[in-house]
């Protein structure tokens, strides 16, 4: 329960701050002093805001001095400070865009075994000028701070937007999604997790309804490899922009996804719950793990309630998990009134509408998540037979 949401602490806001290998060649390509490109950064294995991986815009520059001749401009950055937490928790914290030097970046994914890749782009000397102006306005003191979102406002979708902005209208990006692929952002966000199941156990109880909307092209950019994808096959007036991607740098291999701890504990209390429930002499089992069932999803429902009223997380709005993390639950577990039937029906009535949701999603089912909810609805099951055993 503490993992779950301290995920979302880490999630929304840390997902693309910092990133940076070996000096390459600076000066190759530049023409007229400028040379930029796209550097795409590989997912991290250690913390969670790494595992989305890093965008950011790389600026050669040959008429400036070392090393403020080759610079790479990142956005999501942040700062912490003595009211950071709360900032953070009710989506307030300010996030900013700011250069480092490149030989800074690219030690530092050196030292973590993170990728690098590069994209230089084939523009005219004006349009680089108008990005580098762009990017240099956008760190001036009076810009550089904006409010930022994870899925509609992060380090990706800044650099995504520089594009049609600085070179206009004859822009285009290439597809990044197969023809006819419905995908969205939840089912993306489930891919990015396979192996870190407490975080996406976390995602699916604790973001809402809005991250089940079928992502368009342009969308699902809001992904450092997706925006990579798009650069690759965009074209301006028809000419290709970017030159074929370059590794930088290698990064650590894909590993296995591991123990499913949250669907083997889910899993667990469900049975439990059938065997107090249904199987005689074993009733204590089934009260103590209703109980624990119970204040467990109290305390999510308490949570959802809080991240979507009381925070600007857009994420969190819409939340149809709080027709089964019911915060009444919390009363329910300590309450001593024998008599709880139309509480329970009403209860199981929402468990099976959320499950009928969930179904219907694009993306499918969340073992865990119907584990759980089929935990609860056996507890409330069990004390509905309770009440009404208790009335005869």
């Amino acid at each position: 329960m503490k993992r779950i949401s301290l995920f979302l602490l880490l999630l929304l806001l840390r997902v693309a701050a910092h990133a940076q290998p070996v000096a390459v060649d600076t000066t190759s390509r530049a023409v007229s002093g400028l040379r930029i490109s796209l550097l795409t950064c590989g997912p991290g294995q250690e913390e969670v805001y790494e595992i989305f991986g890093h965008t950011g815009l790389r600026v050669v520059d040959s008429n400036a001095q070392p090393p403020y001749n080759d610079l790479v401009y990142n956005y999501g950055m942040f700062s912490y400070g003595p009211d950071f937490e709360m900032k953070f928790m009710r989506g307030k914290l300010p996030y900013y865009v700011a250069s480092n030097f490149f030989l800074d970046f690219m030690e530092e994914y050196q030292e973590y075994g993170r990728s690098v890749e590069e994209q230089v782009l084939q523009v005219s000397d004006s349009a680089k000028h108008d990005i580098k102006a762009y990017l240099e306005e956008n760190c001036l003191p009076q810009n550089r701070y904006y409010k930022y979102d994870f899925f509609f406002d992060n380090c990706a979708t800044r650099i995504r937007d520089i594009f049609p902005r600085t070179l206009g209208s004859s822009f285009a990006f290439g597809n990044t999604l197969k023809s006819g692929e419905n995908l969205t952002y939840r089912h993306i966000i489930n891919r990015y997790f396979y192996k870190r199941h407490w975080e996406r156990v976390g995602v699916n109880i604790l973001l809402g309804s809005k991250i089940d909307r079928v992502m368009s092209n342009t969308d699902i950019m809001f992904l450092p490899d997706y925006l990579r994808d798009g650069l690759a096959g965009a074209t301006l007036s028809g000419v290709p922009v970017a030159e074929k991607r370059e590794l930088l740098l290698d990064g650590s291999l894909r590993t296995g996804a591991g123990l499913n701890l949250p669907l083997v504990i889910t899993v667990a209390l469900l049975l439990l719950a059938i065997i107090g429930t249904f199987v005689p002499g074993f009733a204590i089992i089934g009260r103590i793990t209703g109980a624990l069932v119970l204040v467990l999803s109290g305390l999510l429902g308490a949570i959802i309630v809080t991240m979507w009223f009381a925070t600007d997380h857009q994420a969190c709005a819409n939340n149809y998990n709080l027709l089964w993390a019911l915060p009444t639950n919390l009363v329910l577990a300590f309450a001593r009134r024998r008599s709880k039937d139309k509480y329970a029906v009403i209860a199981m009535a929402l468990i099976l509408l959320s499950a009928l949701l969930h179904f219907l999603r694009v993306e499918g089912v969340v073992p865990e998540l119907f584990a759980f909810m089929g935990a609860l609805f056996v507890t409330h099951l069990g004390i509905y037979r309770r009440a009404k055993a208790a009335t005869k």
